[in-house]
């Protein structure tokens, strides 16, 4: 499993391991690694234009020793210096000695744009007089492929806040270790492809991550499969509480969800037991928790409703001594005062499954521009799992770990993708996964089954759940 580590870490880290090198090393090894990432990019290297948005200190020196690398290798190298006064001297000369050029301003025709503004030391957006003078270039290259260097600028490389003008960026070359602000919020998307170039930095990093990134083996490794001995119920049963007369797709979806991961056998409960024995013959449903018999977890809200008889629903969830998974409705009605000693009294684990305005309500406020630090602090307040639903969702332990999920997809932002969720993560929680696996591993397979639908077109909540199956099918393959 991939970590992301915070800009104090970092600087610290790049300190130690400069002790150990002669001077100037560690800047070649970052710009050799992005001069190579440039020059595979370009549509051939011999003869190529290739612009340097030069910004002050290291960054825009990582930048023109990259340009250097490339006017050996017959690129033509062109540096905008955006401040003449703070630009790495060193880089300049060796840019200049390999044929590269300087100047105030410059019209199209380049194969390349990197931007080498900003470093991960950048707070805040490009500022006066920079961003007009990158907006400018921006216009004139419109369609150019950018590289970003270490972070886009104007991205927090801790937070991936974007509080004003920023670079987007393709591909971002950075270097030693992640960081959160490539990962999360709109850095991420400014970010691009992340591309990790290797400076030795690991070994003197010291801390814990801020964050933790799964892959597919992870995934894989954690979850639970069939053996000879097993049988439907020692696979798990999982009881999904959801739906409503006036939601009745929300009922059906969960239960979708529900039925593709691992759990043996899936219970139904609510007002939508009809429709739910018609599209899901295999499930056993009734029409109240009481009545659903035993189960080894709880999926419960997704279009539950907030009356009276959800209410009382959620409260016989809450009483029961195995995990659970609430999303939606039920996440409303723990906002109300007569549910608070119910969640704060369980000693199974629990996990909610908030979207912004939902996680605003259990917060108190929005979650802002640190996600990250947002949800991990709701996650230790109730002493529940929080998995924060985005493009970039993110899991949160209450003892301070933090996941960010690489396979988001906007295709997910549709109506009812969530309640598929809400069941996958179920079934995962009846299986017998630790809260927090179960969150990452659904979060990480839904994030898959997202992305296989957008392959055939514009996607639904009913898509997705059709392709869970197939993202199951290429975790463990």
């Amino acid at each position: 499993m991939r970590a992301a580590w915070r800009v104090a870490q970092v600087r610290a880290a790049e300190e130690a391991l400069m002790k150990t090198l002669p001077g100037g090393a560690l800047m070649q090894r970052a710009a050799a690694g992005l001069a190579r990432r440039c020059a595979q990019t370009l549509p051939k290297v011999y003869g190529s234009r290739v612009l340097l948005l030069v910004g002050p200190g290291n960054n825009g020196g990582d930048a023109l020793y990259a340009g250097a690398f490339l006017a050996r290798r017959g690129v033509h190298v062109s540096a905008l210096v955006l401040d003449p006064s703070r630009v790495h001297t060193g880089a300049l000369a060796a840019l200049q000695a390999a044929g590269g050029v300087i100047g105030s301003s410059f019209a199209g025709g380049f194969d390349l744009v990197v931007d080498g503004i900003l470093g991960i030391g950048g707070r805040g957006g490009l500022r006066e007089p920079v961003g007009s003078r990158v907006a400018d270039v921006a216009g004139a290259l419109r369609g150019t492929p950018v590289i970003a260097v270490d972070v886009p600028s104007g991205v927090d490389a801790d937070t991936g806040a974007v509080t004003g003008m920023a670079i987007h960026a393709d591909i971002t070359v950075t270097f030693g270790v992640l960081k959160p602000g490539l990962l999360v919020g709109a850095g991420a998307v400014h970010s691009g492809l992340v591309e990790l170039v290797d400076i030795g930095l690991t070994p003197f990093l010291t801390g814990d991550p801020a964050c933790y990134v799964p892959d597919a083996a992870d995934v894989a490794a954690w979850w639970p499969r069939p053996t000879a001995d097993d049988n439907k119920y020692s696979r798990g049963v999982v009881g999904v509480a959801t739906g409503s007369d006036e939601y009745p797709g929300a009922a059906v979806l969960s239960v979708a969800g529900a039925l593709a991961g691992p759990a043996g056998l899936v219970r139904y409960a609510g007002g939508a037991a009809p429709l739910v024995r018609t599209q899901h013959p295999t499930v056993i449903a009734s029409d109240r928790v009481a009545d659903a018999g035993r189960v080894q977890a709880w999926t419960c809200g997704s279009g539950m409703g907030t009356d009276e008889r959800a209410y009382a629903e959620l409260r016989t969830v809450l009483g029961a001594p195995v995990p659970a998974c609430l999303d939606a409705s039920a996440l409303t009605l723990l906002v109300d005062a007569r549910m608070a000693d119910w969640l704060r009294d369980r000693d199974a684990p629990t996990v909610v499954t908030p979207h912004d305005g939902e996680f605003q309500r259990l917060a108190g406020g929005a979650p802002g521009d640190d996600r990250m630090a947002a949800a991990a602090h709701l996650a230790e307040r109730i002493d529940c799992v929080v998995l924060l639903k985005g493009n970039r969702t993110i899991v949160a332990t209450p003892d301070g770990r933090v996941y960010v999920n690489p396979t988001g997809t906007p295709a997910l932002a549709t109506g009812g993708t969530g309640d598929v969720l809400a069941g996958l993560l179920g079934s995962l929680l009846a299986a017998g996964l630790p809260a927090e696996q179960a969150a990452v591993g659904a979060a990480f397979t839904h994030g898959l089954a997202g992305r296989l639908a957008a392959t055939t077109g514009p996607v639904t909540a009913a898509d997705v759940a059709t392709h869970l199956r197939e993202a199951v099918s290429t975790l463990h393959h």
